[in-house]
C-alpha cells in the first residue's frame, strides 16, 4: 500500500514538474493580464502615471462615444455578411473537393494556399487587386463593360472589399468540412441510393444533417473571428474612409497605443468579451434546434 502511494506521488510530482513550464506561462501571460485589464478597465491609466480610480466612468463614457458605436456596427455589419458567406462559400467547396476526381490533391492544395499567407502580405496583395485603376478586379469588370467602384476608397464598398478578401482565406473551413463529410457513414448513402433517393435528396436528408455539428463549430468560431478582425482594416484602410472601417479591435488598438487611454480600451475588451459571450451562449441554446448529433 505504500509502495502503491508513493508511487502515486512521485507520478503527482513528475506530472506538475512537466507541466509546470505551461502554468508559469499561462499565468504570466494569460491570467495575469485578463485580471490587469479587468482591473484597469476602473481606472484612469495612461501608462506614464499610475492608474487611478474612476469607478464606471471608463463604461458610462462608452455610451456617449459615437466612435464605439460606429465601430461596433462596423464590425456587426462585417460579421453579419462574413460568417454565412463563409460558410456557405467553404462548404460548397468541401463538396466539390470531396468528389473523385484527377488531380484532386492539386485542387486541394490550391483552395487552401491563400490560408498559409501571412495575413499582412494579403492585405498588401488585395490593395492591388482593389486598385481602382489599375487593379485586375476593375480591369476584369471594364472588360464585360462595368464601371468598377473605389473599393478601399469609398465609404459604401469599404466593408464589402474586406469581405471579399476574408472569404479568399476560407481554406481551413475547407479543411474542416472535408473532414467532416468524409466521416458521414457511406452506408447511409448506399440505403438512400437502394430506396430511390437523388442526389439532391440525399443532400437534404444525410449529407446536411450529419454536418450540423461541424457547421455549427465553424458558425461559433467564425463568429468569434469576426468579431476581431484587425489586420486587414489597420494595414489596408487604417480605419478609413471616414471611419467607415474602423472595426472594434482597431479602435481598441487606436485608444490603447495611440491615445495611451489604457483604462478606456480594457473597458471595451471587455464589453467584447461580453458580446462574444452573450452570442456563443445564444448559440448554444438555439442549436439543440437544429444541430443533429448522430
Amino acid at each position: 500500500m505504500r509502495k502503491h502511494s508513493s508511487m502515486w506521488k512521485s507520478e503527482t510530482a513528475a506530472f506538475y514538474f512537466f507541466i509546470s513550464p505551461w502554468i508559469i506561462g499561462f499565468l504570466a501571460f494569460t491570467a495575469l493580464p485578463i485580471f490587469s485589464s479587468f482591473y484597469l478597465s476602473f481606472t484612469r491609466y495612461n501608462i506614464s502615471r499610475p492608474p487611478v480610480g474612476i469607478g464606471l466612468g471608463n463604461y458610462a463614457e462608452l455610451l456617449g462615444d459615437t466612435l464605439f458605436s460606429t465601430s461596433l456596427y462596423n464590425t456587426v455589419y462585417y460579421a453579419v455578411f462574413f460568417v454565412p458567406l463563409g460558410i456557405v462559400l467553404a462548404f460548397g467547396l468541401a463538396l466539390l473537393l470531396n468528389q473523385k476526381v484527377a488531380g484532386l490533391a492539386v485542387y486541394r492544395t490550391v483552395f487552401y494556399l491563400p490560408s498559409i499567407v501571412p495575413v499582412v502580405a494579403n492585405a498588401i496583395l488585395w490593395l492591388w487587386l482593389l486598385n481602382p485603376q489599375w487593379g485586375l478586379i476593375n480591369m476584369g469588370l471594364r472588360f464585360f463593360g462595368i464601371d468598377g467602384p473605389r473599393w478601399l476608397g469609398s465609404m459604401e464598398w469599404a466593408k464589402p472589399a474586406i469581405i471579399l478578401m476574408s472569404l479568399w482565406t476560407v481554406g481551413p473551413m475547407v479543411i474542416i468540412y472535408l473532414a467532416g463529410l468524409q466521416g458521414v457513414p457511406q452506408q447511409l448513402y448506399e440505403a438512400a441510393e437502394v430506396d430511390g433517393a437523388s442526389k439532391l435528396r440525399s443532400f437534404f436528408s444525410i449529407t446536411l444533417p450529419m454536418m450540423t455539428p461541424t457547421i455549427f463549430f465553424t458558425l461559433i468560431t467564425g463568429l468569434i473571428g469576426a468579431f476581431q478582425i484587425f489586420t486587414q482594416a489597420y494595414v489596408m484602410t487604417g480605419g478609413g474612409p471616414v471611419n467607415s472601417t474602423l472595426f472594434y479591435v482597431l479602435y481598441i488598438f487606436r485608444n490603447a497605443f495611440n491615445y495611451l487611454r489604457m483604462g478606456y480600451a480594457s473597458s471595451m475588451a471587455w464589453i467584447l468579451f461580453i458580446i462574444i459571450l452573450v452570442l456563443t451562449l445564444v448559440q448554444f441554446r438555439i442549436s439543440k434546434r437544429w444541430v443533429f448529433y448522430g
